[in-house]
């Protein structure tokens, strides 16, 4: 098969953001009279993008402490995460090994190239900014730049279309549950990396269609099938 588009997921994929999330989301409970909670348990709440992530912290926080819901509003500590989250970003975060070499191989070779993630898009912006990734992309998506998100076929779909692709020749690469749901619902390849957070889960348990060890071996398969046809 040859690939025409292929979508990459952001965190967990592309760039290891936990440190810097998790940080965002501390600063948030601090700034609100809430203690830190540990970076590992945030971590696993990183995909549904950064809001849905505070909200899971939250729950967890007032299961513990029920009587913190008598003077916490949601809506506060969310308005705080992203104030704090625009100074974290890109502060505690790196590119996954040959992600710039990858994204660079497969744009020469004319494969059209999809960010679509679920995290807001101001802060993928802003993170791919300061990563140096926004310049690969022919579309970004972020989880509000649409009225739904991934796992929603019509993500990829969106995707599909605006680019002038046809679901056969496209994959879609992630870390997550979440991102294999998001290709199957689409109809399109699922492939998935096996060192990000998929909520502290075995990636393998969701069956990908392949599971590459990195992602300069995404490249070495898309252009390889290039080669082939």
């Amino acid at each position: 098969m040859t690939y025409d588009i292929v979508s990459f997921d952001l965190d967990g994929t592309l760039v290891d953001t936990a440190g810097e999330i998790a940080e965002a989301a501390n600063r948030a409970l601090e700034s609100n009279g809430i203690a830190r909670r540990p970076v590992a348990e945030i971590t696993r709440f990183i995909g549904a993008g950064t809001h849905e992530l505070m909200r899971q912290v939250l729950a967890r926080v007032f299961q513990e402490q029920p009587l913190l819901t008598q003077r916490i509003r949601t809506q506060d500590v969310l308005e705080s995460l992203d104030a704090h989250y625009a100074d974290t970003t890109g502060t505690r975060s790196a590119p996954y090994l040959g992600a710039h070499e990858t994204l660079a191989r497969l744009k020469a070779a004319g494969v059209r190239l999809a960010c679509t993630t679920n995290k807001e898009l101001r802060h993928t912006h802003r993170l791919l900014e300061m990563q140096d990734m926004r310049r690969w992309f022919d579309i970004v998506i972020g989880g509000d730049s649409l009225p739904f998100k991934k796992p929603d076929a019509r993500v990829l779909g969106h995707v599909i279309s605006a680019l002038g692709g046809d679901p056969r020749r496209t994959a879609h690469l992630g870390d997550s549950h979440t991102d294999v749901m998001a290709a199957r619902n689409a109809d399109v390849a699922a492939w998935a990396v096996p060192y990000g957070y998929n909520a502290g889960q075995p990636i393998e348990a969701s069956r990908p269609d392949l599971l590459f060890p990195s992602l300069q071996a995404v490249a070495d398969h898309v252009l390889h099938s290039r080669v082939a046809a």
